[in-house]
C-alpha cells in the first residue's frame, strides 16, 4: 500500500511538471521582443509628442504590421512602450503584451491611444538603453531577437555616456535601432546631423538601422515601416539608412553633454 502511495505520488509529480513546462513554455516563446522607448523631454513640442505617440499607434493598427507579426516563425511577439528623458526618468506606459495578430495588436494600439502623454527634463538615450536592457532581462520571454527601438530629437546630454550603455546592450546581443526626429531646425540644446549621431552613438546590434523622420507627413509611415522591418528582421532599403552628409563624417558622441556643459556652466 505504502508503495503504491508512493508510486502514484511520483506520477502526480511528474505529470505536474509535464503540466507546468509545456504551456508556459510555449506562452513565453516568442519571435521578438521589442522595447519602445521614446523621448518626452522638454525640446520635444506638444505637437511633435502627438505625432510619434500617433505614429505608433497607426504602426500597431496597420494590416501589413499585423501580417508581419503572423508570418514569423511563432508567429507572436513581445512588446513594451516606454517614455524616457533625464537619467533617472523612466517610465513604462504599457507593460509587456504578446501581440499575435489583428485583435491584439488593435487593442494594445488602443490602450496606447488612451494614455495620457507628458514631458520631463534633460535627455538620457544612455538611461533609456540601460532602463529597456533591464525591461528585456525581466521579461520573462524567450525571445528569438531583443531589441530596443530608441526615438528621439536630440543628443544625450545627462547620464553616462551613450556609446558605453550602447555597447554594454549590444554585448548581450541585444540589437538597438533608432528613430532620430529631425522634424524642425536644431534647437538650443539639439545638433545638426541628429541621423548621424544615432548612426554613430546610438544604434548597433545585428541588422541595426534607423529610419530618420524629416518630414511630418512622413512620420507616421516612417514609424510604420521602422515597426514592420524590426518584426520581420529586414534591413531597410538605402535611402532610409544613408544621412544627407558623406558617411565619412563621424559624429561626437559627447557632442549632447559638451553642448550642455558649454550653455549652461556645469
Amino acid at each position: 500500500m505504502a508503495r503504491f502511495r508512493l508510486r502514484a505520488f511520483g506520477f502526480l509529480i511528474i505529470a505536474a511538471l509535464l503540466l507546468s513546462a509545456g504551456p508556459s513554455r510555449a506562452e513565453t516563446e516568442v519571435d521578438l521582443a521589442l522595447v519602445i522607448a521614446v523621448d518626452v523631454s522638454y525640446s520635444m513640442d506638444p505637437d511633435e509628442q502627438m505625432l510619434q505617440r500617433e505614429g505608433f499607434i497607426q504602426a500597431f493598427r496597420s494590416p501589413d504590421v499585423h501580417d508581419s507579426i503572423r508570418r514569423g516563425v511563432l508567429g507572436r511577439i513581445a512588446v513594451a512602450y516606454m517614455e524616457w528623458a533625464g537619467a533617472g526618468d523612466q517610465k513604462v506606459v504599457l507593460p509587456w503584451t504578446v501581440l499575435d495578430g489583428s485583435e491584439s495588436a488593435t487593442a494594445f494600439a488602443e490602450r496606447l491611444a488612451e494614455a495620457p502623454t507628458r514631458r520631463a527634463q534633460r535627455t538620457s538615450i544612455s538611461g533609456a538603453i540601460d532602463f529597456g536592457v533591464r525591461l528585456l532581462a525581466e521579461s520573462g520571454f524567450a525571445a528569438v531577437r531583443q531589441v530596443i527601438d530608441v526615438s528621439g530629437d536630440g543628443p544625450n546630454n545627462q547620464g553616462r555616456p551613450v556609446a558605453v550603455a550602447r555597447d554594454e546592450a549590444l554585448a548581450s546581443g541585444i540589437t538597438i535601432n533608432g528613430l532620430p526626429i529631425m522634424l524642425k531646425a536644431p534647437g538650443y540644446f539639439d545638433i545638426p546631423d541628429l541621423d548621424n549621431y544615432y548612426r554613430d552613438c546610438v544604434i548597433g546590434g545585428q541588422g541595426a538601422f534607423m529610419v530618420p523622420a524629416r518630414e511630418r507627413e512622413q512620420f507616421r509611415e516612417a514609424v510604420r515601416t521602422k515597426i514592420i522591418l524590426e518584426v520581420a528582421e529586414r534591413a531597410p532599403p538605402e535611402p532610409l539608412i544613408r544621412p544627407a552628409q558623406a558617411l565619412s563624417r563621424r559624429a561626437n558622441c559627447l557632442a549632447g553633454e559638451m553642448q550642455w556643459r558649454d550653455r549652461m556652466g556645469n
